[in-house]
């Protein structure tokens, strides 16, 4: 969320900014600026009469005590007077304050400079390529196909169970698939993340921390009778754990990780595009968290970038880093840098990672600062990115990895998986 003195500061340089998203911020600033300037003199003309009243108790009690009854008494029904109009004052500042900040959730965040301008997907920024697309046989099979013939992933008992986007794993799939969550896991503590286990669940307070609400609270399973929220991300409740804290400027930078089933009621649709793991609504993910000073998390995104680089190495899976436009850029995020993989089999970039820096964006609702040297109170900037989503990095193992033999297990795997082929 955008700080109201920000926007007042930086009006028109915000407003042509988010014209990359293609945002229009006039009017909405506008009433902002409006709502912000009668909320202040609101609280203004409460002050005043708080004071008041504290100056008339204290006159009040010598009155009392010098036996002024009746000049006592007439105080005390003036005093009651500026108690309704305290109250009056206080609900409309409220009022204010409510609508303030239900204008200031519409609005985005501001685009880092480097953002191309754009609508869509197509307009999206390839800033790195790496790896060869391997070449596979001409009865090559999509990782559907496969996982069927091989018996290692079984969608239709999972829409029996469930539904559709909700895939059982069985025998050596459900190995690979832990032996990804350990390996990526292990690779990021050796990167200096620290390991968490968050809760699968969330209240709305987190959602609206973090920037999944009001944003996407379609995509979201809300539990009704308690609610409580299916988290999208381990973003979410990583980075709720520092809600409303002041940290001390030696407690950062923070870097966490931590594993999380994920789950999204995203608008189903039909085609290759969607099919076996390419679009669930249950997954599993690995994420990392940084909490950072503001001058250091840029740096820090370059870092995950190229811890992300280092995961796909070790896997030797092609792939590839877009620099994404206005119109793809997350509600929150600042920058983003997204992470796709080449699937040979389908012949086309499956998006495996986001890694993104929002600034002050979720802080700012968080209420997360830190105290520097000085005694100076600061928000700090959070970070976060996948290291990775597990279903497309395991369709592309699938698909890169098959032979005629059977599927071959990446050597970086192989003390996970305790084997080395799929056949």
């Amino acid at each position: 969320m955008l700080e109201v003195k920000h926007i007042r500061a930086h009006r028109e340089d915000y407003t042509q900014a988010l014209k990359k998203r293609n945002f229009e911020a006039e009017a909405v600033f506008e009433s902002i600026l409006k709502l912000d300037e009668k909320r202040r003199e609101t609280q203004k003309q409460l002050d005043e009469i708080l004071s008041e009243s504290n100056r008339l108790s204290k006159d009040i009690g010598m009155l009392f005590k010098s036996g002024e009854k009746e000049k006592a008494n007439a105080l005390k029904e003036k005093t009651a007077g500026l108690k309704e109009d305290s109250k009056r004052l206080g609900e409309a500042m409220g009022q204010a304050a409510n609508e303030l900040q239900a204008l200031l959730y519409q609005v985005p965040n501001i685009p880092h400079p480097s953002v191309p301008a754009g609508k869509s997907e197509e307009d999206n920024e390839e800033v790195f390529k790496e790896g060869d697309i391997p070449v596979l046989a001409e009865n090559a099979l999509p990782h559907w196909e496969l996982a069927k013939k091989y018996d290692i992933i079984d969608f239709e008992l999972g829409n029996k169970i469930t539904g559709a986007g909700f895939p059982v794993y069985k025998g050596k799939g459900a190995r690979l698939q832990r032996a990804l969550i350990s390996y990526f896991l292990d690779k990021n503590v050796e990167a200096g993340y620290s390991e968490v286990q968050v809760p699968l669940l969330v209240n709305e307070a987190s959602g609206y921390g973090t920037g999944q609400l009001p944003d996407k609270e379609g995509q979201m399973y809300h539990v009704g009778n308690d609610d409580l929220y299916l988290i999208p991300t381990a973003e979410v409740p990583i980075t709720n754990i520092y809600r409303d804290d002041l940290l001390t400027e030696n407690q950062l930078p923070i870097q966490l990780t931590g594993y999380t089933p994920c789950f999204r009621r995203e608008a189903g649709s039909y085609g290759a595009h969607v099919r076996g793991l390419n679009r669930l609504h249950q997954f599993d993910k690995v994420e990392l968290v940084n909490i950072v000073k503001p001058e250091d998390s840029y740096r820090v995104l370059d870092d995950m970038v190229e811890h992300v680089k280092s995961i796909l190495r070790d896997l030797k899976l092609p792939y590839r880093v877009l620099r994404l436009c206005g119109g793809d850029l997350g509600f929150t995020s600042a920058l983003t840098f997204d992470f796709e993989l080449f699937s040979t089999a389908q012949d086309r970039w499956l998006e495996i990672s986001s890694v993104s820096n929002f600034e002050t964006f979720q802080a700012n609702r968080l209420k997360i600062r830190y105290k520097d040297a000085t005694n100076t109170k600061a928000l700090v900037h959070t970070l976060n990115g996948s290291s990775l989503a597990l279903p497309r990095v395991l369709a592309g193992i699938l698909e890169n990895y098959q032979t005629e033999e059977g599927i071959v297990i990446p050597e970086v795997l192989r003390p996970y998986t305790g084997f080395d082929k799929i056949s």
